[in-house]
């Protein structure tokens, strides 16, 4: 597996824990990557006995020269983070940002020597089965190479050709396992509602998703050939997608959910477009 002399992570969330976790676990030595997260003050959840640095703030980085900077935090946070991270050595480096609605602008800003790429993983990455999209037009193939080594530790990876795309990806896949599990809440619903004793109700919605998804994963087949696979005419499936599919709604609410997010992170970069430094 590809991989950068020093990673420094900032950020301990689950994201930054899941990737940390999928590196060690594809055989990148720990002692490489460093981990900054103010919430290691006090516990430091078992990273130091896998041989990872931790720092409770960046002033007791051990590396000041990181050939990977990686930003594993909120975008609200990046006014109050990126001064502190000035002291390092940008020359050469390369700064992975995970943060929704931070532009490469604003990267480039804090980060002006640095190559900056803007990635979008979701939370499936926490059990290795995530996917990221990641943009950066300017990135040398070696280090895109890299990258992509270390993103494919939790799952697949796209990289798209314009910045626009990221906010799309954020609506899709960035929040999309959000709308699955709610979709899970809402069919249990619907199964109590009729008649299902509330645990039964979960285990089947939780269950159908998961064994659905698994199927998706595992077959050549396309969506569709699934779901027609599965639906036979005139039968309960039918009904039920006459409802769904047929008439539009689910479509319909698909649409107007993802535009929602979509609207909400270009309304974030717009406001974080610059971020002090």
């Amino acid at each position: 597996m590809a991989a950068f002399e020093s990673t420094v992570v900032i950020g301990a969330g689950k994201m930054g824990g899941a990737l940390v976790d999928g590196w060690i676990t594809q055989g990148i030595d720990p002692a490489t990557i460093h981990l900054v997260d103010p919430a290691l003050a006090g516990d430091d959840r078992g990273w130091s006995a896998k041989g990872v640095a931790c720092s409770a703030d960046f002033t007791d980085l051990a590396v000041s020269q990181p050939s990977l900077l990686m930003l594993a935090i909120k975008p609200q946070m990046m006014d109050a983070v990126l001064p502190g991270l000035a002291p390092l050595d940008h020359d050469g480096l390369t700064v992975l940002s995970i943060a929704a609605g931070t532009t490469l602008a604003a990267l480039q800003t804090a980060f002006a020597k640095a190559r900056c790429i803007r990635t979008m993983p979701n939370t499936p990455a926490a059990v290795g089965a995530g996917i990221t999209a990641a943009y950066g037009p300017d990135v040398p193939s070696d280090v895109k190479v890299g990258v992509t080594a270390l993103l494919e530790a939790v799952g697949q990876v796209v990289w798209v050709d314009n910045e626009q795309a990221m906010d799309a990806v954020t609506a899709v896949s960035g929040s999309g396992p959000a709308y699955v599990f709610h979709m899970v809440e809402a069919l249990a619903d619907a199964g109590e509602a009729l008649g299902l004793p509330a645990d039964t109700a979960m285990a089947l919605a939780r269950q159908t998703i998961v064994g659905a998804g698994q199927l998706l994963a595992q077959s050549d087949e396309t969506a569709a050939t699934l779901r027609t696979n599965v639906t036979s005419p005139g039968g309960t499936t039918a009904a039920g997608l006459s409802v769904l599919r047929d008439s539009g709604k689910l479509s319909d609410l698909m649409g107007a959910t993802t535009r929602a997010a979509f609207d909400r992170s270009v309304a974030l970069a717009a406001s974080k477009d610059v971020p002090k430094s």
